[in-house]
Parts: C-alpha cells; sequence; structure tokens
C-alpha cells in the first residue's frame, strides 16, 4: 500500500513525462498541455489507484484509467472557468484568459476525448467500469447545468444544492474510487461502500471549498477569494444565511446581491457570520466527513489497509485558510 502524496507522486511523474497530446495543431494542444503542467493535487487519479490497491497491487490498468480521470477532470475545470469568467486556476491565468475563448473552448472538448482514449486502454473489466464512467461523466454535466440555473434562480433550497453538488463535484471523487476498487477485484458492495465514502467525502470537500472561497486568502487558494460572493453562487453559506435571516438582513443579502460595488464581498461575510452561516457550514463539513468515514468503516479490508485513505480524507476535510 502506498500513501496518497506517494502515488500523487507516482501519477505526476507519468502523467507529465508520457505524452498526452501530439504537438500540432500547436494552437489546440498547447493550451491543453499547459493547464496539465499547471499541476493540482491529482487527488481524482490517486484515489483510483487507492481503491485499487485496497484488494490487489495496482497495474497497467488503474493507471490507465486515472489518466484518463484526471482529464476528465480537467475538461471540465477548463470549461467551468469559461462559464464562470473565471481569471486564475492554480495560481495562473485561465485556459481562456491566457489563450482565449476558442481556444478554451477546443481544449476542454479535445481534452474529454482523451479521457476516453486512456480508458479505452484498460483491459479488464473495461465493460464493468465503462458504464460508470459514463453514468459519472453525464451527472456532472448535469450537476454544472445546475449551478448555473441557480444563479438566476432565488428560491434554491439547501437539498437542492447538495444535490448539485453531489453531481459536480462528489460522484467524480466518489467514480475514481470504485472504478480503481473494481479494477483491484472488489466485490459490488465493498466497490459500492468506497463509492458511498468518496459521495460524502466530496460533499464534504465543496462545502468546505465553499467556506475557503468566502474566508480564504487569494494566495493560498490559487484563485480570487469571494468569487462566489462576486458571481452570486447559490452556496451553502448563502443559502442558509437566507434561510436564518432577518428580514432587514434578507433585505440586505438581497440589496447586495444586486450590486457590484467594492464592499460587496466584506458586506456579505458581515452577513454570513451574523446569521450563523459560517458555523452552520462547517456543522455540515464535519457531518459529511462523518458519514465518510463511517462508510470506509464498513468497507472490508483490514484498518491498516484502509489508513492512507483515512488520512487522505483528513487531509481534504480540515484544510485551513
Amino acid at each position: 500500500m502506498h500513501s496518497f502524496s506517494q502515488l500523487a507522486q507516482q501519477f505526476e511523474e507519468r502523467f507529465i513525462n508520457s505524452p498526452l497530446f501530439p504537438a500540432q495543431p500547436e494552437n489546440l494542444y498547447a493550451p491543453c498541455s499547459y493547464l496539465l503542467t499547471l499541476g493540482g493535487k491529482r487527488i481524482r487519479p490517486a484515489l483510483c489507484v487507492m481503491g485499487n490497491e485496497l484488494f490487489a497491487e495496482a497495474g497497467e490498468d488503474a493507471w490507465h484509467a486515472a489518466a484518463a480521470i484526471e482529464l476528465f477532470h480537467n475538461f471540465t475545470l477548463i470549461h467551468d472557468d469559461i462559464m464562470d469568467k473565471a481569471p486564475l486556476r492554480r495560481g495562473h491565468p485561465t485556459i481562456h484568459a491566457k489563450y482565449g475563448l476558442t481556444a478554451g473552448i477546443l481544449c476542454g472538448d479535445i481534452t474529454c476525448i482523451y479521457a476516453y482514449e486512456q480508458l479505452g486502454k484498460v483491459n479488464s473489466s473495461l465493460h464493468r467500469i465503462l458504464p460508470i464512467f459514463n453514468k459519472t461523466a453525464i451527472e456532472v454535466c448535469e450537476g454544472q447545468q445546475l449551478d448555473m440555473d441557480f444563479e438566476m434562480r432565488n428560491d434554491v433550497t439547501i437539498a437542492e444544492y447538495i444535490n448539485m453538488i453531489s453531481l459536480k463535484t462528489s460522484v467524480l471523487l466518489a467514480c475514481s474510487l470504485k472504478i480503481g476498487a473494481l479494477l483491484g477485484g472488489a466485490t459490488e458492495g465493498n466497490a459500492g461502500r468506497l463509492y458511498s465514502f468518496g459521495k460524502n467525502m466530496g460533499i464534504a470537500f465543496q462545502l468546505q471549498d465553499d467556506y475557503l472561497d468566502a474566508y480564504g486568502t487569494t494566495d493560498k487558494l490559487g484563485k480570487q477569494n469571494g468569487g462566489d460572493i462576486k458571481a452570486n453562487k447559490k452556496t451553502y453559506l448563502l443559502l442558509k444565511a437566507i434561510e436564518n435571516a432577518t428580514d432587514q438582513q434578507q433585505k440586505e443579502i438581497s440589496s447586495w446581491m444586486d450590486n457590484e460595488g467594492e464592499y460587496k464581498i466584506p458586506a456579505i461575510l458581515d452577513l454570513y457570520t451574523s446569521t450563523g452561516a459560517d458555523i452552520a457550514c462547517r456543522d455540515a463539513v464535519a457531518e459529511y466527513s462523518q458519514r465518510a468515514f463511517d462508510c470506509l468503516e464498513e468497507v472490508a479490508a483490514t484498518a491498516t489497509r484502509k489508513q492512507h485513505l483515512h488520512e487522505l480524507a483528513a487531509y481534504l476535510l480540515q484544510r485551513e485558510k
């Protein structure tokens, strides 16, 4: 068994040192390579291999599946940044900001296609993992559409929001673990328990990400602080603030959502604090984290073999500002 950091490093070496894209046409593939070389935590591919190693030594199939998952994840980031008009990704200009909108769209498209090329290199159990990958890809797109839809609605519920982030964020983490486990020979039951572990961990991870977007700092996040507030994203923090707000506070929230002034971010943060939304968000992170650990406990593998997943989940869910 390897730790997350060991597997992430092994994956990075394979991923970056193996040419994933051809050289030409340069205006298509240079932006793709640019994003991949910016790094990232490589959480999803490492989870895939970790899921495999719970049950068997990781072979080439696990690494190909991991590469497919990471390429698909990067595809979603490229298009998400376009839709969010985000200027930064991992502390660097986003692809559309650096190369232009057309390059961003095409780069995202081709990256998704190359994800399936990597998945096609899996020799064993492809018939079992392809439907999972496809279902997850569909759900991620559905989650992104719901996220965009919510920007136009003023009646989004917290339950709807949890469903949206489950689709947009957590199912890919869950998929990574389940695919890895199945490639390692896990039963459907154990693979399903790992999926539930990943899904709950992903919800907690996204809620923590919402919190850090509001209260974190740009240099540590690698992206703009308060970006969700500026974009009027219906995050858990905003929805809980609206739910808890007095009539006067609701009027203030509504007023600031129609305001693009320089004081918008600090004003909304003050409202999050005064309504208790900040504490509620942290409590929700703790709740879904516990659900995740409970699911991992039920996986029929020794505690020693599950230890690295415990450590990774604890690291992801205890990020600081």
